[in-house]
């Protein structure tokens, strides 16, 4: 699909937001969408998970001045039920907030800390041929020698779930590397109807929670539950891995920074910038001068001062826990 036919295909961006760290995180997403998408005609869905039994208190954005900004800023509040995971397992709100969007309308999901750098209206996404990030390290399956390695891991997963794992293998990749086998990070993922896709995420992580089976017994699916169920949804549909017309995801055109002191540790100047001149607007500086990492990392300048020398950004180390040990030494891990 040319990027001027994915255009012409209306969709929905939808991202999770909920009172604490996240609602700060919204308005610069939703800032930075503003002022690098304006042509974008996609609406903005921020979606907050419901009071319910999952959820101690009401997990809901309770600042009536965010929610107007955010408001302001053209999102559009959904409310969505835990039914399977809420605070024991946050990161399943990614996976039921789908079920909230509108049925048979194409969607885009960003993890809320994201920072839009570009014009994301140029992005060709195919919505018939879903597919996430690849920005990920080799953080889950462990394989165990001897016992079970990468590719029987994987094998037995979509084995399970009637899948064809062959499609999805990179053979230019050496055989049980785990490179060669499908593994997303969940920071961006699309597909063409989200409560179809919501769905079928749900129930391959819930049965892959509630009956790991012998494969996965020694494996930790927390926190990367969501990340093993995705390579298998996207494969369900017909997806992939993300093709060249993707590359400004990950690149000139979206950022997934995960937390602002890695923003300042690794990322390119142009993506500090971009940070700070979103951020730069008085209203919204009021807002967010009451979180911690912005009043000291943005407004008093200590991410320029203090993080970002601390790392060559030609040389970075390879694993991000190298960073973030050295960010937390210093003291200026903030969340």
């Amino acid at each position: 699909m040319t990027g001027k036919a994915a255009q012409a295909q209306a969709f929905n961006i939808v991202i999770v937001a909920q009172a604490g760290r996240l609602q700060y995180e919204a308005l610069v997403f939703a800032a930075s969408l503003a002022a690098h998408a304006p042509a974008l005609s996609a609406r903005l869905f921020l979606a907050e998970p419901l009071p319910g039994p999952r959820w101690p208190g009401d997990p809901r954005i309770g600042n009536p001045a965010i929610r107007e900004a955010l408001q302001g800023m053209g999102a559009r509040f959904i409310g969505f039920e835990s039914r399977y995971f809420g605070a024991s397992y946050p990161y399943g709100n990614k996976i039921e907030a789908l079920a909230a969007l509108p049925e048979g309308e194409p969607f885009v999901f960003f993890d809320t800390d994201t920072l839009v750098t570009g014009p994301l209206d140029r992005v060709a996404f195919d919505f018939a041929r879903p597919s996430a990030s690849v920005q990920v390290e080799p953080t889950w399956p462990e394989p165990q020698p001897y016992i079970a390695g990468y590719d029987s891991i994987w094998r037995a997963l979509y084995d399970r779930f009637g899948l064809d794992i062959t499609p999805t293998l990179d053979l230019s990749q050496p055989e049980d590397f785990w490179k060669r086998y499908m593994y997303f990070n969940a920071g961006w993922f699309f597909g063409a109807c989200p409560v179809a896709f919501g769905k079928r995420f749900a129930d391959y992580a819930v049965a892959i929670r509630n009956a790991p089976g012998d494969i996965l017994a020694a494996q930790s699916l927390d926190p990367w539950l969501d990340q093993v169920a995705l390579p298998l949804v996207i494969a369900s549909f017909g997806g992939g891995r993300p093709g060249p017309e993707l590359d400004g995801l990950d690149g000139d055109i979206t950022c997934h920074y995960r937390a602002l002191p890695l923003l300042y540790a690794r990322e390119s100047d142009r993506v500090v910038d971009v940070l700070e001149e979103v951020t730069a607007d008085k209203a919204l500086k009021r807002l967010l001068r009451e979180w911690e990492p912005a009043k000291k990392l943005i407004y008093q300048g200590k991410g320029r001062q203090k993080v970002r020398p601390l790392f060559d950004r030609a040389d970075l180390p390879v694993r991000e826990q190298v960073i973030r040990n050295t960010i937390k030494r210093e003291g200026w891990w903030l969340r």
